[in-house]
């Protein structure tokens, strides 16, 4: 049983990588100042400056020329190699690079920091609930969805 679910996430994970390059990339310039409110579904890189909301399906990359100053981020995924003052919340991952400066609290799936990350704020950690109904299924079956559910060996 453990290899099919082990060959599960690798097809998916697979899938979830290709659908990702099938979306458009959108890049923010360098000489590019943005002041507003953002949505997109795609993937957008900033490598300029930035200042507004950011509410978005998509994935968002913050380049290390850039700077931004936000009232809140909320995305897929986040790649931090630059500035970012402003609280971040994105479903997947966020990922400080080493050398970028985040401000802000962290509410993410994933989260991974750097050295050389000058981070102030908080983290805090989101799971998604197993698929399975709490009061429908057995102690042992509940006990297999979560750790299905998690990165664990198992």
């Amino acid at each position: 049983m453990p290899q099919n679910t082990e060959l599960e996430k690798k097809l998916e994970k697979k899938a979830e990588k290709e659908d990702r390059q099938k979306k458009n990339l959108t890049v923010f310039g360098q000489e590019t100042e943005f002041d507003g409110e953002l949505e997109f579904t795609d993937n957008l890189v900033i490598t300029g400056k930035f200042s507004g909301k950011i509410n978005a399906t998509g994935n968002l990359e913050i380049d290390k020329t850039a700077l931004c100053n936000v009232e809140s981020i909320k995305v897929n995924s986040l790649v931090i190699s630059g500035k970012v003052k402003g609280n971040i919340e994105a479903k997947e991952r966020v990922e400080m690079c080493s050398g970028s400066s985040v401000a802000g609290d962290v509410v993410t799936g994933r989260i991974r920091i750097a050295d050389n990350v000058d981070f102030e704020g908080s983290v805090k950690m989101i799971q998604d609930p197993p698929e399975v109904d709490l009061f429908s299924v057995a102690s042992d079956e509940f006990k297999q969805a979560l750790l299905i559910k998690s990165d664990l060996p198992h």
